[in-house]
């Protein structure tokens, strides 16, 4: 394979923040899950040629918007996932899953999981009212995006745990309303190291993180 002799030129800011953009837009559509994206958007930044930042859309359509599918197919798009329910027990959510622009989750003496590492988020923002009685939840983010945090907690509360570096430039937005009666909500803001491991796992690296104990990324 002959390579475009224009890859090995050096970039700028400005084509990186395209290629940013562009990654923002095909995630806000579907076609990459929120680790994908931050996993891009990463290399994107840390880009020295146009050849690396080429490498990174190589299997996206030029626009967001075309169409990947054919029309029968896309009548079986997953639909967003929208309420989530724990009583006295649990509720997960992990895997490839759309969102699209709010997710409520309840917990009754129970708990929930939700791991957003491959969401699809729509436009790129998702609001999760959390509401726990004797209960909680923990939320599984890359480090990369940026979390707001709010609500009310009576004898219990919320808490993050992981790397508190700032988010990315133009990274997705994740609002947190955590609603507590003796419970409450954790955030783990997940390293690149805990791409496609365990939620135990994710935890323990998220902690490290804390720590500044993280092994090298390989």
């Amino acid at each position: 394979m002959v390579s475009d002799p224009g890859d090995s030129l050096r970039v700028s800011d400005a084509e990186r923040d395209v290629t940013l953009k562009a990654l923002n837009e095909h995630a806000a559509v579907g076609r990459l899950t929120l680790d994908e994206l931050e996993d891009r958007a990463g290399r994107a930044l840390a880009a020295k040629t146009r050849g690396d930042l080429a490498a990174l859309t190589s299997d996206l359509p030029a626009q967001a918007d075309a169409p990947a599918v054919s029309a029968p197919a896309q009548s079986t798009a997953r639909k967003p996932v929208r309420w989530m329910v724990a009583i006295m027990g649990g509720s997960h959510r992990r895997g490839r899953f759309r969102t699209v622009g709010r997710i409520n989750a309840v917990a009754i003496m129970g708990g929930d999981e939700i791991d957003l590492r491959e969401a699809e988020m729509a436009g790129g923002e998702l609001t999760l009212n959390l509401f726990s009685l004797m209960g909680g939840s923990n939320v599984y983010v890359p480090d990369s995006v940026e979390v707001e945090m709010g609500g009310f907690s009576l004898m219990g509360g919320n808490e993050v745990r992981g790397n508190q570096r700032s988010p990315r430039p133009s990274a997705p937005v994740v609002r947190i309303r955590g609603f507590n009666l003796m419970g409450g909500v954790t955030i783990f803001r997940l390293p690149p190291q805990a791409r496609g491991v365990s939620l135990k796992e994710a935890r323990r690296l998220a902690k490290a993180a804390e720590r500044n104990e993280l092994p090298p990324p390989a």
